[in-house]
């Protein structure tokens, strides 16, 4: 055992030597546009909080509701006595929203997206993934006995190549496999190209979309939407702990088969918990706010792009685009350095960001990952730029 220890000792110094410690930073309040922090009060930018309905007060109240009608847990999973109404409520509900058939919840989207490769696919299979796509796609891949093929980010020249090479492969059943939005960059799936060649190599297309329901396209209804092709998708993974409450939870949406042998053979449906009681009430709630939010989409879209035109004025390195996620970059050799001290001294000056840099980014590409929210105002976001602009002075000179 102290050889375990001294190695896993080890491990660590070399993390941290590397300057890739993780740091928890505890919050003190709810998760709101306004948080404090053990270190004080801030403004928060780093959030999935993007509706602002983390802290919404009919959320809260329709979770704290079902507490005394429905319990705290369920004790049990979902086919054994783990099943309430409000369960395949929630479900049906979140299907009507995708435009699928059903829906089925799991306790995350990770345990959604690592539950569906196994069932699906076999090794008679064809499994194509776009290569940044989350880390909850690639181990759930890993699960399935399918062929893997892999195609350059968002690169449709390489896509036809992988498909070619399943096709060549003789693979019985096909599916590209990609995020909606790529939660590092900001970027959106070419999801329109992706599925015309999915339709002319007879393949299926499955989209992770946890960073675009509830906000993305005309009703919020996701990528999809937003690329005009909610009826060309096969299979919508989503999660409830993002724009929709922000708690925990997550689910497939898809045809009707699809989901049906799901609820009999997913691994991660079948021996987890069914998601708490007060979870599902409140997702439900957040689910019709953010139906109805076009106020909210439209506050989001006005925060993202005067964010982005204070910040390019002012002289910083934005990836292009118009997600409410928006990376501020610190190119080079010592970006990694930079963009860590450049998010400390803006928590300093009450504005909470991360800076992200290798492993979890390509080496060089050092960023801060901005995150704007429907409940951040516009004196919040020019408040932003400030701690920006100020503390590149303070840790660059400039």
């Amino acid at each position: 055992m102290y050889a375990i220890k001294d190695q896993l000792s080890a491990s660590l110094r070399e993390i941290d030597d590397a300057g890739l410690t993780k740091r928890e930073r505890e919050l003190t309040t709810p998760q709101s546009s306004h948080v404090a922090t053990t270190a004080g009060e801030a403004l928060n930018f780093c959030a999935n909080n993007y509706l602002g309905l983390a802290d919404h007060p009919d959320v809260v109240a329709e979770a704290r509701k079902a507490l005394d009608e429905w319990g705290f847990g369920m004790a049990s999973v979902r086919f054994i006595c783990g099943t309430q109404t409000q369960h395949r409520d929630l479900e049906r509900e979140l299907a009507d929203f995708s435009g699928t058939d059903d829906a089925i919840l799991y306790s995350s989207c990770f345990d959604a997206n690592g539950g569906i490769f196994e069932v699906l696919f076999e090794a008679q299979d064809a499994i194509i993934s776009d290569e940044l796509n989350h880390a909850s796609l690639i181990d759930g891949i890993r699960l399935s006995k399918a062929k893997r093929f892999r195609y350059k980010n968002a690169d449709m020249d390489d896509l036809r190549t992988q498909l070619q090479a399943a096709k060549d492969a003789d693979a019985r059943r096909v599916v590209i496999v990609t995020d909606g939005v790529f939660s590092m960059d900001g970027y959106y799936a070419p999801l329109e190209q992706i599925c015309d060649l999915a339709e002319e190599f007879g393949a299926m297309v499955m989209v992770d979309d946890s960073h675009a329901v509830g906000f993305v396209g005309e009703g919020g209804r996701g990528t999809h939407e937003h690329c005009g092709v909610i009826d060309r998708v096969d299979i919508v993974t989503g999660t409830l702990g993002k724009a929709l409450g922000g708690a925990s939870g997550g689910y497939v949406a898809a045809h009707q088969e699809i989901v049906d042998l799901l609820r009999q053979r997913s691994r991660p449906y079948l021996f987890s918990n069914a998601v708490a009681p007060s979870v599902v009430a409140g997702s439900r709630r957040a689910l019709e706010l953010a139906r109805s939010s076009g106020e909210g989409r439209a506050q989001l879209r006005r925060n993202t792009e005067l964010f982005r035109e204070l910040m390019t004025d002012a002289g910083f390195e934005l990836l292009p685009g118009s997600h409410p996620i928006t990376p501020v970059m610190f190119p080079g050799e010592d970006g990694a350095r930079q963009a860590a001290q450049v998010a400390d001294a803006m928590l300093r000056r009450g504005v909470y960001v991360i800076a992200f840099s290798y492993p979890v980014v390509p080496t060089g590409k050092a960023r801060i990952r901005v995150q704007l929210s429907a409940a951040h105002s516009e004196d919040d976001v020019r408040t932003c730029v400030q701690a920006f602009i100020d503390a590149r002075s303070e840790v660059l000179g400039s």
